[in-house]
């Protein structure tokens, strides 16, 4: 699809912003640093909210996305536990996955962040991948994006509607051709906004150093993980990966991190035992999928724990459809490490995928009733529960879209529920909701009529007023979804 030309013309600032961006500001006196504009300036936070649910609506709509619950919860997971310490005020971020082998996070106005599969495979221990994290929440925080706008003479929204279409081509993998493209307009413009955003960048990492120490890990993880995105560049020809293009590099930044780290020490260490691995095992078999051996291959070259490489390879034998083999490794996991659910819910899902339902529900309900709350365990159990009890089904999902209402795999599998259990109505307002979250907002509109014909027709009378309610909320999304037109 060609991108709108007025996101192309802004698409180098975009790409330089996809990594800076809200809420309440920590002090920048506390960095050192001066102030750069108010961070109370420009867009205010409710638009900023605003504009990133927009924006990941849209981004879903076009972008690879990698479709894993247990790796979506890890990452929430991780951002819970640095989320305290980071200055960030807007509520828990939003998580997106993306099926990309590229290396790249981002962080996006409202409190979205955006992990590409390939940031896993390059991070050989949760450190690694935690300093990113808290770089984004460093950008989030400071407000980048709003003082951004403070300073720049175009409006938000180009900015906003550059930034998704540099988003999409550093997630298809071209990068290179989007910046060059952008450049050969503003290249005055565009410098002088990559020189402020290089003090933006400095402020995050300065914050991020701070909330990896606080979070128990060491800070020089981010020094050693920009260095290791360096050599990698050199590797690649000068090359850089996608996350430099959009944080540029430089070894005056490094230095400045290197002496922050050392003045801040290492503190009391956390240790994640195998559930990083075992996690990064998973995003190595999503972008090796096609050559398992090649994913075992470089989880062992990363020093991995012995425990996630016997996870990895039951995984793999599942795929070579020794599921009784898989499933007899996974259990003696299980009894080695009971605290990691990842494990047990792998099991699941791999009886789930094999078609033994009544399996995967057993392992799921045996999981739930020590975790209850775990997401990935349920919605194993309710896509089993969909193939022996619908019904059942559709009162766990509706449960979930209440606790989840930013989640489009819990309304498609509600939308299945409800048409099984004959709630045709509730079947389409479901429906409904899951065109919206990822991005089609008029269709979802249509399936909004189309509820509420059927739920007069089949007296379901507390569904109306739900679905008045929706169609205002998507009209507000449709307005929205024009300014990045």
């Amino acid at each position: 699809m060609p991108l709108p030309r007025k996101a192309w013309r802004h698409a180098t600032t975009a790409l330089i912003l996809a990594g800076a961006l809200i809420t309440t500001p920590a002090p920048a006196m506390a960095f050192d640093l001066p102030q750069l504009g108010s961070a109370t300036s420009g867009v205010n936070p409710s638009e900023e909210y605003r504009l990133g649910r927009t924006w990941l609506r849209q981004f879903r709509a076009r972008a690879p996305l990698w479709q894993d619950p247990i790796s979506r919860d890890y990452v929430d997971a991780l951002i819970a536990r640095l989320l305290p310490d980071s200055g960030f005020q807007g509520g828990r971020p939003l998580v997106t996955l993306v099926d990309s082998r590229l290396l790249n996070a981002f962080a996006v106005p409202g409190g979205v962040i955006g992990v590409n599969a390939g940031l896993f495979a390059f991070a050989e221990d949760e450190a690694a991948l935690a300093s990113v994290l808290a770089h984004e929440l460093g950008h989030l925080s400071l407000r980048h994006y709003a003082r951004q706008q403070a300073r720049v003479e175009e409006t938000q929204l180009p900015t906003m509607a550059a930034m998704l279409a540099g988003m999409l081509i550093a997630a298809g993998g071209g990068g290179d051709a989007g910046i060059a493209a952008a450049m050969g307009s503003q290249a005055a413009f565009i410098q002088d906004q990559l020189a402020y955003s290089r003090r933006f960048e400095q402020e995050a990492d300065r914050q991020g150093l701070q909330v990896l120490r606080d979070a128990g890990y060491d800070p020089q993880a981010m020094v050693e993980m920009f260095r290791a995105m360096q050599r990698q560049s050199a590797l690649q020809g000068g090359n850089p990966p996608e996350f430099l293009l959009t944080h540029p590099v430089t070894e005056s930044r490094i230095s400045d991190a290197q002496a922050r780290a050392a003045g801040l020490g290492a503190g009391e260490l956390r240790d994640p035992g195998p559930l990083y691995d075992m996690v990064r095992a998973r995003a190595l078999l999503t972008i090796h999928r096609d050559a398992p051996p090649q994913a075992a291959s470089l989880l062992a070259q990363g020093d991995a724990a012995p425990a996630a490489e016997r996870y990895l390879a039951a995984l793999i034998r599942a795929r070579g459809g020794d599921l009784a083999g898989a499933l007899a490794t996974l259990d003696t996991l299980t009894r080695e490490w009971p605290d990691l659910p990842l494990i047990p819910t792998s099991a699941a899902e791999l009886a789930l995928d094999a078609g033994r339902h009544g399996e995967a529900l057993r392992r799921s309900q045996h999981l739930l009733r020590l975790m209850p709350d775990y997401l990935p365990a349920r919605l194993i159990e309710a896509e089993a529960l969909l193939q022996q009890d619908a019904r059942a089904a559709f009162e766990a999902l509706r449960d979930l879209a209440e606790a989840h209402p930013e989640d489009p795999q819990v309304f498609t599998l509600l939308a299945e529920a409800a048409g099984r259990s004959q709630r045709a109505a509730w079947s389409h307002l479901a429906r409904a909701e899951q065109l919206q979250l990822t991005g089609r907002i008029t269709q979802g509109i249509r399936q909004l009529d189309i509820a509420e014909e059927l739920a007069k027709q089949e007296g379901e009378i507390g569904i109306g007023g739900r679905i008045s309610e929706r169609r205002e909320a998507f009209e507000t999304y449709r307005e929205a979804m024009k300014e990045f037109q």
